[in-house]
C-alpha cells in the first residue's frame, strides 16, 4: 500500500515539476535555472510543513516521498550548476548553490514552524 501511495504522489509531482519549470523558464531570458529553484523551494516548504504537522505515515508517503520526491530535483540542480560553470557563468553557479541551500533550508523551516504552530 505504501509503495502505491508513493507512486500516486510521484504521478502528480513529476508532471507538475516539468510544467512549472517550463512555465517559469520561458519567462526569463537569463541562463539562471529559475524553474528548478522554484520547484525545489516549493518542495522544501511542503516537506517542512508535512513534518511540522506530524502527518500520518501514509500521508507522508503520498505527499512527502511521492509528491515532493518527484516535484523536487537535486540531480537537475547539480546538472544546471555544472552547466553554468562550464559556460563560465560563475556568478550564476555560485548564486544557484547559495540560494538553493539557504532559501531551501529557510523554506523548510518556515513550513515546519507554521504547520507546527497551527497543529
Amino acid at each position: 500500500m505504501t509503495g502505491l501511495l508513493v507512486v500516486l504522489g510521484a504521478m502528480v509531482g513529476a508532471p507538475l515539476r516539468y510544467l512549472t519549470d517550463r512555465a517559469i523558464q520561458t519567462r526569463h531570458d537569463s541562463g539562471f535555472p529559475w524553474g528548478t529553484l522554484t520547484v525545489n523551494l516549493t518542495g522544501c516548504l511542503i516537506l517542512g510543513a508535512l513534518t511540522g504537522a506530524a502527518v500520518s505515515s501514509p500521508t507522508y508517503a503520498l505527499l512527502g516521498t511521492g509528491f515532493c520526491g518527484a516535484l523536487t530535483t537535486y540531480s537537475t540542480f547539480g546538472y544546471e550548476t555544472i552547466r553554468l560553470t562550464e559556460e563560465r557563468s560563475y556568478l550564476y553557479a555560485a548564486l544557484n548553490v547559495t540560494v538553493s541551500i539557504v532559501a531551501g533550508l529557510g523554506a523548510a523551516l518556515l513550513g515546519f514552524t507554521t504547520a507546527h504552530a497551527l497543529s
